[in-house]
């Protein structure tokens, strides 16, 4: 097993490229399956998550081949329309080839998804979604069976913006010349760059970033496409800017995708400068911020609460944390408190109390974000922390460890 050792205390410095964001590229890979063509898609992280979905779109009969940072898929001839149910269980992601492949083949059969465990994440919304729009949907022990002799359009009205289902919605449209019509969408600029791709590979889509989207199907083909930049990938050095002090410069990243975080380091006392699509960041956390409350996009993302608590561990003051997404996303707090850190936790409320300074300590990571929370955490912290389960981080970040040691961090994997 893999493990993380970090000595603390060493101030970060240096130029950081921002890859293609990981939330972009999932449901991207997913989307080749309903197009059906040969698709080149750039600016691919090289994590585990994608590697996930390549074996995924492989065992359902395509062709994919991956070399610097791009990843062609030729879906054109489909085997199968059953997702592995080992694959599923190892990413929430994997639930996007459902609209995909209904729209594709008019079935899919799949089990659960897997990923963080985070709290509830029932996927009942997309197979609602899916029933609207012609589906029929039958479970039968943990597997589900879904089949449309002909999908049709519809209005949807989701009950919140989720993520995944509006990406869904938008998949399984591709699968009928009827308008569709998404109400109360997701507008994450993830779901923008899945509609462009669908637009680039000869898709109409209107609306997408708001909370109303129209789909038109049409003929799709194959396209070359680059992602947009990982905002959550850019917040994530931010945060350990922030925890360890220095100066950084994060290159290939979008700051319009990052108001809420870098007004909270401005406040905190960092000092923040984003132009040509790059960010600067200079110098420490030093007060504390608050209220902090989760939200849906464009509000502060759930992905960057454990992150940004971690940079407020040694905050002058309290910070009142509010994770309104997921009902489990304070399983990080425990590792912070073995390092020192003062937090109290209620149901959807954590209270930070700023302290002098961390600690190192041997600790699990616990999730994808959560685990880069602690690595945030173990930067700015005094003496030795080794972190283990990090195969949770690698889910997620292409080469942190390699970007952190050219930033001047002491950070070496353990075997």
């Amino acid at each position: 097993m893999e493990a993380l050792r970090i000595f603390g205390g060493k101030p970060l410095y240096g130029t950081v490229q921002i890859h293609g964001a990981k939330n972009s590229v999932l449901p991207i890979l997913a989307a080749t399956v309903a197009v059906g063509g040969q698709c080149t898609i750039a600016s691919c992280p090289n994590i585990l998550d994608v590697q996930t979905a390549i074996e995924i779109l492989q065992t359902l009969g395509c062709t994919v081949t991956a070399a610097q940072g791009e990843i062609t898929v030729d879906a054109r001839h489909l085997q199968t329309s059953r997702i592995d149910d080992l694959l599923m269980k190892r990413m929430r992601s994997s639930v996007l080839f459902l609209g995909a492949l209904l729209a594709r083949t008019g079935t899919c059969t799949f089990t659960a998804p897997g990923g963080c465990v985070l709290g509830a994440r029932p996927i009942n919304f997309h197979l609602n979604a899916m029933q609207q729009m012609g589906a029929q949907v039958e479970q039968r022990g943990e597997t589900i069976v879904c089949r449309a002799d002909a999908l049709h359009g519809a209005t949807i009205c989701l009950p919140m913006p989720s993520v995944g289902a509006t990406e869904n919605v938008l998949l399984a449209a591709m699968g009928t010349q009827e308008p569709v019509t998404l109400c109360n969408a997701a507008m994450e600029p993830e779901i923008v760059d899945l509609a462009n791709f669908l637009q680039t590979a000869g898709a109409q889509i209107i609306g997408a970033g708001t909370q109303m989207i129209q789909i038109r199907g049409a003929k799709l083909h194959g396209c070359r496409y680059t992602v947009l930049p990982d905002r959550i990938e850019a917040a994530t050095y931010l945060a350990m800017t922030a925890c360890a002090g220095g100066d950084v410069c994060l290159r290939n990243c979008t700051a319009a995708h990052l108001q809420p975080v870098l007004e909270l380091y401005q406040n905190a006392g960092c000092q923040i400068s984003a132009h040509d699509a790059q960010i600067q960041i200079a110098g420490s956390a030093q007060r504390a911020v608050s209220p902090i409350k989760t939200a849906p996009y464009p509000g502060f993302p759930t992905d960057v609460q454990a992150l940004v608590m971690a940079s407020m561990a040694t905050a002058r003051g309290i910070s009142v944390f509010m994770e309104t997404v997921f009902s489990d996303r304070y399983r990080h707090v425990p590792a912070l408190r073995q390092m020192g850190a003062e937090i109290q936790v209620g149901k959807q409320v954590a209270v930070v109390r700023g302290v002098e300074q961390l600690h190192g300590a041997t600790i699990d990571a616990t999730d994808l974000r959560g685990g880069a929370a602690m690595v945030a955490a173990a930067l700015g912290a005094k003496g030795m922390t080794e972190i283990y389960h990090v195969e949770h981080i690698a889910r997620g970040y292409d080469s942190l460890t390699e970007n952190l040691q050219q930033l001047g961090a002491e950070i070496q994997i353990l075997t």
